[in-house]
């Protein structure tokens, strides 16, 4: 190294204290809200009004797109938490790492595939696992909570 270089060490990506799961459940737990609330909505029918389909359609296109939305944001934290946050000593500690998830990046993209009750629950148990590993990877305690529950 010369003068004016510095070497500098890191375990993530980013400095330490800037990684944190909750970004993952606030967009997962919105995936599985706004997928209820498309089970819930009503089709006029036959009968409706020309203004009734359209309303229903574009209430159902918003809650479509903002299901998209959240599953490629989750889906996108988890990644970045995954990649950038782990590394190879955790798996000791957590054997289970890569494949948990793998498996909740591919449900966000199930939830996106489809409009699932379950896949959004069975997401929310997969964003719940991250969040215990990444908290005792820090030998933290941090209770889990829904803002919806």
């Amino acid at each position: 190294m010369t003068d004016r270089q510095i070497k500098a060490e890191a375990h993530c990506d980013g400095p330490c204290g800037v990684y944190d799961p909750s970004s993952i459940r606030v967009a997962a737990e919105a995936v599985l809200s706004i997928t209820k609330k498309i089970h819930k909505l009503e089709c006029p029918g036959t009968e409706g009004t020309s203004e009734a389909h359209i309303a229903f359609q574009n209430t159902l296109a918003r809650f479509i797109r903002i299901k998209e939305e959240q599953a490629e944001l989750a889906k996108r934290e988890i990644l970045i938490l995954w990649t950038d946050y782990f590394k190879p000593v955790h798996l000791e500690k957590f054997p289970n790492l890569h494949e948990t998830f793998w498996n909740a990046a591919k449900l966000c993209s199930s939830c996106k595939q489809e409009c699932s009750v379950e896949n959004g629950e069975a997401l929310m148990a997969a964003v719940k696992e991250i969040h215990t590993m990444f908290w005792q990877s820090k030998d933290r305690d941090i209770a889990w909570y829904m803002a919806s529950a």
